[in-house]
């Protein structure tokens, strides 16, 4: 386990503030990020049929909690995140060129590896927009990016004003590096630690064309290869002062057309998905072309209050080591 509580550390709001504080961050961003992407907010489902091929799979090995559902005759799998379900809910609600969705996702990712910024339990807001062909690119991936962060800091700002213990400061203006630019520029370094450097100095950062493999042979991270296309998606990150590292709050990109799709299926050895429902219509050409990503909740109340463990914003389980720590620094875990 790696919990790491910085010495002298102490929240800036007590637990009452703290509860009104979340609520406060959630509102807020909701309605600063909605308005910016012309969002409209959905319901979504907390599991999936295990045959629709709808779930995220992640790095591939993450297991799915899974059941079986008598009454219907098939297994489901409690979502890892809704980065195909929206696709095709874009299709199914009729929703036009331009506009988008966004919803509250809560997922349970069993083999996460716990640490300040990692849980079990996932809360972000998934979102989902409808593109055009002209706008299937980079520079329209940077604009987007753009107006996330600049949807974070509104929010930011606007807290402050109600919660003065608050001081955190975020750069809206947002440096862009790819994952291969990223590994030339420090060849030595892990791909964690490449991120933390680059953060460091710029603050806000971009790293995109993340999931194939670089020059070393290896992907910067893993990203499955029937969501985003690889050569146009990326993460956000953000500095967090008080653990002195970068703190990723957004994972997203242009999602994969049938060519893109084709392509990384091959790559990643995963043929057999192109039986699944939602892989077919894919290929097929019948979902919309899209840019969507995923927004982590409780890591930006993290982010904004300075905290130390996600564990102080969201209500989780955690284990002895973790429980220990945080309770020699006087840390209440939710």
């Amino acid at each position: 386990m790696k919990t790491f509580i910085p010495k002298g550390y102490k929240p800036l709001l007590d637990r009452y503030d703290t509860q009104r504080a979340i609520y406060y961050i959630k509102e807020t961003f909701q309605q600063e990020f909605s308005s910016a992407l012309n969002l409209k907010r959905v319901s979504a489902p907390l599991f999936v049929k295990q045959s629709s091929g709808l779930n995220d799979n992640l790095n591939g090995y993450e297991r799915p909690v899974s059941f079986d559902i008598p009454a219907v005759g098939e297994d489901a799998q409690i979502v890892h995140s809704l980065a195909k379900w929206k696709r095709l809910a874009l299709k199914r609600y009729d929703f036009a060129e331009g506009k988008g969705l966004y919803t509250d996702m809560n997922a349970i990712r069993r083999d996460e590896e716990l640490d300040n910024f990692h849980s079990i339990y996932v809360d972000q807001w998934d979102w989902e927009k409808i593109i055009t062909p002209e706008t299937r690119n980079t520079e329209y991936l940077k604009l987007v990016v753009k107006a996330i962060v600049n949807a974070i800091c509104n929010t930011n700002d606007r807290i402050k004003v109600m919660f003065p213990e608050l001081k955190t400061e975020l750069s809206r203006e947002v440096s862009f590096i790819t994952s291969q630019e990223l590994e030339d520029k420090y060849p030595d370094l892990t791909p964690s630690e490449r991120e933390n450097e680059y953060v460091r100095e710029h603050k806000t950062a971009f790293i995109m064309q993340i999931g194939g493999a670089l020059k070393s042979g290896k992907p910067h991270d893993g990203r499955a290869p029937d969501y985003d296309d690889w050569s146009m998606n990326g993460d956000i990150f953000f500095w967090h002062d008080t653990l002195s590292r970068a703190i990723e709050i957004s994972s997203m990109g242009i999602r994969v057309d049938p060519e893109s799709l084709d392509r990384q299926l091959t790559i990643s050895g995963c043929d057999d998905r192109r039986e699944l429902e939602f892989h077919k219509m894919l290929l097929n050409g019948e979902l919309p072309l899209t840019i969507g990503g995923g927004i982590g909740q409780s890591r930006l109340c993290m982010l904004i209050f300075g905290s130390a463990h996600i564990g102080e914003v969201q209500a989780s389980v955690w284990d002895k080591h973790t429980i220990e720590e945080c309770e020699k620094a006087g840390i209440m875990l939710l």
